[in-house]
């Protein structure tokens, strides 16, 4: 009996590939990830447009750079003038790394991937994201690029004020012990000076200003679904998301 349903299982798999394969090639949507630091947005962001075969946009590496720029040039984030100068200098584009099989982000066009990623930058993103012309430079560039749909975006505002009408917005979350797990093994990979107290401070203090800021504060999209993966993996959180990618294809 076995043996003899095996090809109708075969058959039905294949035919399943085909019709899922036909919905992604035929159909784009946009796809909005937003959520607190440390919660796997990026993780998700990137597995889903690899399988979906969609661009990946990390919203907050573009937050970061800027904010890498304005260190090194001494920025005074309180000087209006200087920020306004600060930012027509600034380019930011993303380009495919075949190594990793992402994209990196470019700043004038140097390769700033690793860079954003340290905590002296950590530090201060969330600082520089709450400023109103900053925002502004940044979800002006985003909005541009999703006009041809087919992306999936991670951030904070992503699926409140960037694309409002994106047809999936996931919020991710996960407990704060996580997170700080999460983080400082992120983080003592190439910095193993770090200390777990430091990491917690961090987070707590970019989720403050992250939901307290005037300037598209973090919130929940109220069509937005929530996704807590504290205790979900890699590979579980992705089928979960896919499942809804589906449904919405399919509607």
């Amino acid at each position: 009996m076995a043996a003899s349903r095996l090809p109708f299982i075969v058959l039905f798999k294949i035919k399943q590939k085909f019709v899922e394969s036909t919905l992604m090639h035929n159909s784009k949507i946009i796809i909005a990830i937003d959520g607190y630091s440390s919660c796997g947005k990026s993780t998700l962001a990137k597995d889903l447009a690899a399988k979906l075969g969609y661009h990946f946009i990390d919203s907050g590496a573009m937050y970061r750079a800027i904010t890498l720029y304005f260190l090194q040039n001494n920025v005074d984030l309180k000087d209006h003038d200087a920020i306004l100068r600060a930012l027509a200098n600034i380019h930011l584009s993303f380009v495919f790394n075949e190594g990793r099989q992402q994209s990196d982000i470019y700043l004038n066009d140097e390769n700033v991937e690793r860079q954003i990623r340290e905590m002296l930058v950590a530090e201060k993103v969330s600082e520089v994201a709450a400023i109103r012309e900053v925002r502004s430079f940044a979800v002006a560039q985003q909005k541009k690029m999703g006009k041809k749909k087919g992306i999936v975006m991670d951030g904070r505002d992503i699926g409140t004020v960037v694309f409002p009408d994106a047809e999936l917005k996931l919020f991710m979350t996960a407990s704060p012990e996580i997170r700080v797990k999460r983080r400082f093994e992120e983080l003592y990979r190439d910095n193993p000076n770090i200390s777990l107290e430091e990491v917690k401070h961090n987070i707590e203090l970019r989720d403050y200003i992250d939901t307290s800021r005037t300037e598209s504060p973090l919130r929940k999209a109220d069509d937005a679904i929530v996704l807590d993966n504290s205790y979900l993996n890699r590979k579980e959180q992705l089928v979960i998301a896919f499942e809804l990618v589906k449904e919405r294809l399919e509607n």
